[in-house]
């Protein structure tokens, strides 16, 4: 076991004095303590604020090329040591080894070379009718706030176009998953990031947390986390009149039109609803399907969700992990339990213990179809591995399903065709829509509609998030 007990603050590792709450890092699935980590508390946030203040006015000065030139660097550092931090995040938050390398490492890269990118093609000054000017200035420190599920890439949708633009960051990431964030920090002195633009403090939302969304040398705050969550953080910034981007809640409907492929949509559904052990917003957790069609696509769900192979997330073969905790666990259990007692069909998995898995906090792979669309599981953000299939008799009626929601994050459409797709896609209110299985890519604008949030990530739109425009006449 390790123990941090640092902070890292104005380009320094800073300690935490023996007063410190220190929390323990478990792996989920062995339970096992990993480290011991010191959270921070306001003194602390009031010098990694004071730190990235003082080195907000050089850092905004410097050149969007020589800023772009640090993210490439950090991205190339992490990159040399993907298996190591892949491996720890795996160990901390549960995600299988190949996804952890293939998006919690392979998207962090794609987060800060996408941003590096836009800072150099980024159009910080323009003119305006020949006689004014209009600047697109860095707002100056931002308070990133970042979740456990996916805690590198996650904060490099934030830190990177933060950065891109000038400003300085403090860094508050979960006191669940902190440990990869020090190998951040390591890299960033390693690459020579000047002292104070990057600065990290892991602590409670409720201490370390608030007290840097409501500082007043703070303008500007990201957050990833829970709607309610969210909510309170907008209603706290809103005090200093802060900018603030969100990144909440999904309940994302992927829908099967008539002639669209049933196993390519099946399949492809089971797979994202799963990913992560369905810890993630964006995940496809409603599958709408023809009426007509329901029967063959709950055999087909159940074939593709019994196919997935629950265990410890080292062992490459294994496509769903355990929840991040055992509060996670018993929450989508109770999940579960109502929609089941809702009158929700289960069609596979269930509350019960998985065979041959005697510690970790595992759930089963869970399907249930004749779910209707003002049931809680219909509804309700589970955060783990659950999917809901609902049947629709006309394409009208999908439309009101799918957007029944207080959601709007993400969401998928199966058609004969990708024009047919499109216009589908174009009724549906959601921050973005994958056609037939389309891959995005992370320069892509990410954000939700409704209660799945405000602004963007991803790309030369994350740095719209971070300026203020000044017209000079």
């Amino acid at each position: 076991m390790t123990n941090y007990d640092s902070f890292y603050i104005g380009g320094e590792w800073v300690p935490a004095g023996t007063a410190h709450t220190r929390v323990e890092v478990l792996n989920p699935a062995t339970e096992e303590v990993l480290a011991k980590v010191a959270m921070a508390e306001n003194e602390d946030v009031d010098k990694a604020v004071a730190a990235a203040l003082a080195a907000f006015p050089s850092w905004s000065q410097t050149s969007p090329s020589v800023r772009a030139g640090y993210l490439r660097a950090i991205a190339d550092a992490i990159e040399a040591r993907t298996e190591e931090i892949a491996n720890l995040i795996t160990s901390e938050v549960g995600t299988p080894t190949g996804l952890s390398n293939a998006v919690q490492v392979g998207w962090t890269l794609h987060y800060l070379r996408d941003a590096a990118d836009a800072a150099e093609k980024f159009d910080f000054e323009s003119s305006f009718g020949g006689t004014a000017v209009v600047r697109k200035v860095p707002v100056g420190v931002v308070a990133a706030v970042t979740p456990w599920n996916y805690p590198l890439m996650q904060t490099a949708a934030k830190i990177a176009p933060a950065l891109a633009t000038g400003c300085t960051v403090v860094l508050k990431p979960s006191e669940v998953s902190p440990l990869n964030l020090f190998v951040l920090a390591e890299i960033a002195s390693e690459v020579g990031l000047p002292a104070g633009v990057l600065n990290i403090v892991p602590g409670i939302g409720t201490i370390a947390g608030e007290h840097l969304i409501s500082h007043p040398d703070v303008s500007a705050v990201s957050f990833t986390g829970s709607t309610r969550a969210g909510t309170h953080i907008a209603s706290v910034a809103a005090q200093d009149v802060k900018r603030v981007t969100l990144e909440l809640g999904g309940k994302s409907a992927a829908i099967i039109l008539p002639g669209g492929d049933l196993s390519a949509a099946v399949r492809s559904t089971v797979n994202d609803c799963f990913a992560n052990s369905g810890q993630k917003c964006v995940a496809h957790t409603r599958l709408l399907v023809p009426a007509k069609s329901l029967a063959e696509v709950e055999s087909l769900a159940i074939e593709y969700a019994d196919a997935q192979v629950l265990g410890n997330p080292i062992d490459p073969s294994v496509t769903v992990g355990p929840l991040v905790s055992d509060a996670q666990r018993t929450r989508v259990r109770d999940h579960i339990s109502r929609a089941i007692s809702s009158g929700a069909k289960l069609l596979t998995g269930g509350i019960e213990k998985p065979t041959g898995l005697e510690s970790g906090f595992f759930v089963k792979p869970t399907v249930f179809s004749g779910v209707t669309p003002e049931m809680p599981i219909a509804q309700e953000e589970v955060f783990g591995p659950v999917l809901s299939i609902l049947s629709y008799e006309t394409p009208e009626e999908a439309v009101e399903i799918a957007n029944g929601s207080e959601y709007g994050l993400g969401g998928g459409i199966w058609s004969k065709s990708r024009e047919e797709g499109f216009e589908f896609a174009r009724q549906l209110r959601t921050g973005q829509v994958s056609v037939n299985g389309a891959i995005p890519t992370a320069d892509m604008p990410f954000g939700g509609f409704k209660k799945s949030g405000i602004g963007r990530e991803g790309g030369m739109h994350a740095l719209e998030e971070f300026v203020d425009l000044q017209t000079i006449y």
